[in-house]
């Protein structure tokens, strides 16, 4: 077992190494990549985000299509796309994500842009007085939910029955941390990186547990936040930057 100091050193390490622009051409985020506004690139990613499970290859080149179904701007079709226009929007499928579950999610994010708020959505996610992101989470499902149908609400994690939301915590972290290394956005000032939790896969998690950062064998919620909580007493400001590093060393590198 590696000592404490060790682990830190090489996911600094890693995370230098692997939080640059190249990690952007196979991975998801490089779909809100193609965007400039804010909104789009907000959209684009949470959809991206969305059916970000499976095969790496799979995710971005099923992502680009389903946002190409949106025309150039995301947000446009958002507000003022006709009830024929949505409708078209179930051609696209991808593997459990099916023909109802992007019309409807497009009908629910109409409902949170309509508000004509430049923050509308990070709002939602932001943590109020004596919140924790974990809140955020659960009021951007509850936001969701009068669009959406049974069906197509699985498709957005629910925290407060413990699901990791992997894929919600690594849309959250594209939006919030800075954009200094050029992968993610730093969109988002109301949101601090400190108060992320760890996007857990089976890549992060099984690294993890091998480095003696997660003892609970779950892959849930308490795992991602026990996780976050080791990654904190190396760097406390943004914990989720070893994100890069625990994903890369799982993927890459075959490390756990």
């Amino acid at each position: 077992m590696l000592s404490a100091n060790d682990v830190k050193a090489l996911l600094d390490d890693k995370a230098r190494q692997y939080e640059s622009p190249n990690f952007i051409v196979e991975d998801p985020i490089s779909v809100p990549h193609l965007f400039s506004r804010r909104s789009d690139i907000e959209i684009a990613g949470l959809l991206a985000a969305t059916i970000a499970w499976g095969n790496r290859k799979a995710i971005v080149r099923s992502a680009r299509q389903m946002i190409s179904l949106l025309g150039e701007c995301p947000t446009d079709f958002v507000l003022n796309a006709s009830e024929t226009d949505i409708a078209r929007l179930d051609t696209f499928v991808y593997r459990t994500f099916q023909q109802d579950d992007l019309p409807g999610i497009v009908c629910a994010l109409r409902s949170i842009y309509s508000r004509e708020a430049e923050d509308a959505l990070e709002s939602i996610f932001a943590p109020r007085f004596g919140e924790t992101i974990k809140d955020g989470i659960a009021r951007f499902r509850d936001a969701m939910l009068p669009s959406l149908s049974q069906r197509t609400f699985k498709h957005i994690a629910d925290v407060r029955k413990g699901a990791a939301a992997k894929r919600l915590n690594m849309f959250l972290r594209w939006m919030v941390r800075s954009s200094a290394r050029g992968v993610d956005f730093g969109l988002w000032k109301s949101i601090a990186p400190s108060d992320l939790v760890m996007p857990l896969d089976v890549h992060t998690a099984s690294v993890g547990r091998c480095l003696g950062l997660i003892l609970r064998k779950q892959n849930d919620w308490k795992a991602a936040t026990e996780l976050t909580n080791s990654l904190r007493e190396f760097d406390p400001h943004d914990p989720v930057r070893y994100d890069f590093a625990l994903f890369s060393l799982g993927i890459n590198e075959h490390f756990a």
